[in-house]
């Protein structure tokens, strides 16, 4: 089972890390779904089906970031760009990114956004985000871990578009700094803000096991109009 990145362990992030939280970190970067992506097993209808709620997902995210993180251009800019990005892939590689049902999870995690956003903490906002971004790089990091079984075949080549999105130097580098805003905010251990951070990361690692889909989704929602 693999363990989050070790970093400086009187910081903020080293800390949320190194917690033990009621769903393992490993249940959100290393998911059925990433390993099937990684081998190159992953069906194009789920691959589709993700592809719609991360775009979904995305496109509030364009609009929420607007009132929440102005001072984080990068990730304005980035949230525009995925949406889309999400529809260049879908196109590319034949999937469907249109026409499904927005899941339980896409709404949950759209929830938790508004809902740390409507409470106008910055710090907050900047915990959610970095905790967001992090996990994402960790999960499409396990993801190019993987050895695909046919790197030419089905999914394969959708996938490494997708690894190398969040992979890239760039995002390593926006995470980086993200790490280090969050660390400068001057949150000291035990203030209700640290408190919030742990709940908030937590929370985090739950909505993003749960926004990628499992094996049989795509069957329920395929031909279920928005």
């Amino acid at each position: 089972m693999a363990t989050p990145p070790t970093a400086n362990p009187t910081t903020l992030t080293a800390h949320l890390l190194s917690l033990s939280t009621p769903r393992p970190y490993s249940a959100a970067t290393e998911h059925p779904f990433l390993t099937a992506a990684g081998l190159g097993t992953l069906p194009p209808a789920l691959l589709s089906l993700w592809l719609a709620q991360d775009r979904l997902f995305a496109a509030h995210g364009e609009q929420r970031n607007q009132e929440l993180v102005r001072v984080l251009a990068y990730s304005l800019t980035n949230l525009v760009r995925e949406v889309g990005f999400f529809g260049d892939v879908a196109r590319e590689y034949g999937l469907k990114a249109e026409g499904w049902k927005e899941r339980k999870a896409t709404r949950d995690y759209t929830a938790e956004m508004v809902r740390v956003g409507a409470e106008g903490r910055i710090e907050d906002a900047m915990v959610f985000l970095w905790a967001m971004e992090q996990i994402y790089l960790d999960s499409w990091l396990y993801v190019a871990s993987l050895k695909p079984v046919n790197a030419e075949g089905g999914t394969a080549p959708a996938v490494k578009t997708l690894v190398n999105n969040w992979t890239n130097p760039e995002f390593v580098k926006f995470v980086d700094e993200l790490t280090q805003i969050v660390n400068s905010l001057g949150i000291e251990p035990g203030s209700p803000a640290w408190i919030r951070a742990e709940s908030i990361w937590a929370r985090v690692i739950e909505l993003e096991e749960a926004f990628w889909p499992v094996g049989g989704e795509e069957l329920t929602l395929l031909n279920e109009k928005m």
